[in-house]
């Protein structure tokens, strides 16, 4: 999906314009830990500002997804954030993967940036693989 340019943020704005076909950003909460020279994106002020969600929402306006990941903790330890990640990802026509949580914080050592939110519900993080717009 292409967005309008409504991203304000320049690095985030930045590193979505950067990546190339499977490259990979992670939308992740408040608590995710970042591995050493992953570059982190900091958008967190307070807790639960800015919301998971509303991250996730201006990322996908902006950034062409082939995959997404989550963690499967997150089923049950977040069952209604879950469902609308899953929700806003088949709405633009992505397939949402499963992975324990320790391999889905092994994958994000491969990433081009963890954006931090200051959301504080547990296991809401995604890892997002760039696809093409052709």
């Amino acid at each position: 999906m292409r967005g309008n340019g409504a991203t304000l943020n320049a690095q985030l704005s930045r590193v979505i314009s950067e990546c190339g076909h499977t490259d990979s950003v992670v939308v992740a909460d408040a608590g995710l830990p970042v591995p050493r020279g992953i570059e982190r994106i900091d958008l967190a002020y307070r807790g639960g500002e800015p919301p998971f969600l509303d991250v996730l929402d201006t990322v996908l306006a902006e950034f062409v997804v082939e995959r997404a990941v989550v963690s499967e903790e997150m089923i049950e330890g977040s069952p209604a954030m879950h469902a609308a990640v899953v929700e806003r990802l088949t709405g633009v026509g992505v397939e949402v993967e499963h992975v324990p949580h320790r391999d889905f914080k092994v994958l994000t050592a491969s990433a081009r940036a963890i954006v931090r939110t200051g959301e504080f519900t547990p296991f809401s993080n995604v890892l997002l693989y760039s696809g093409v717009p052709f």
